[in-house]
């Protein structure tokens, strides 16, 4: 009996987290078409405003040389950098919101936002994005896309797949 109540009581446990993971990659992914909306109506996908962003973080930043090296690269290349981001930014995005290649799609996240947080340092306030980094990392870890997502659905019928 009590072995009957302890697998409940997990398993009730391991739901409550799937859907605080689930949650959180909603939050995350609606941050991503937001910004991508909001970026676009300012205009900041264009070369011209792209490159004049990036050179802002490379002289008012704290990033280290190296960085700042290839920020300079994707200013001088923004005709190709700002579509990029843009694609990134909005494909993340949906991809997280409708939890599909969760996994993957998050750990793309860490990787993209942790980028923007090293290029951002000491231009605004240092939590701004690791909270979100960090979110993107338990994400991933946390199979965020078998509750509430399409991998929920995948995972049905190949539940040992490391995509969801």
């Amino acid at each position: 009996m009590t072995t009957k109540v302890n697998e409940v009581a997990r398993s009730a446990a391991l739901l409550d987290a799937a859907n605080g993971l689930a949650l959180v990659r909603v939050t995350i992914g609606s941050m991503f078409v937001w910004v991508f909306f909001e970026n676009l109506g300012k205009g900041l996908y264009t070369p011209e405003e792209y490159a004049k962003l990036i050179s802002y973080y490379i002289k008012a930043s704290h990033s280290p040389a190296v960085w700042k090296a290839v920020m300079g690269l994707m200013a001088s290349h923004a005709a190709i950098a700002a579509p990029m981001q843009a694609m990134t930014e909005i494909s993340l995005g949906v991809l997280l919101v409708i939890g599909l290649l969760t996994r993957p799609a998050a750990f793309v996240a860490f990787l993209f936002l942790g980028s923007l947080w090293i290029s951002e340092w000491g231009t605004s306030w240092i939590w701004e994005l690791l909270v979100s980094v960090l979110a993107c990392l338990g994400l991933a870890v946390g199979r965020a896309g078998r509750r509430w997502g399409v991998d929920a659905w995948l995972a049905q019928r190949r539940p040992s797949s490391l995509w969801w």
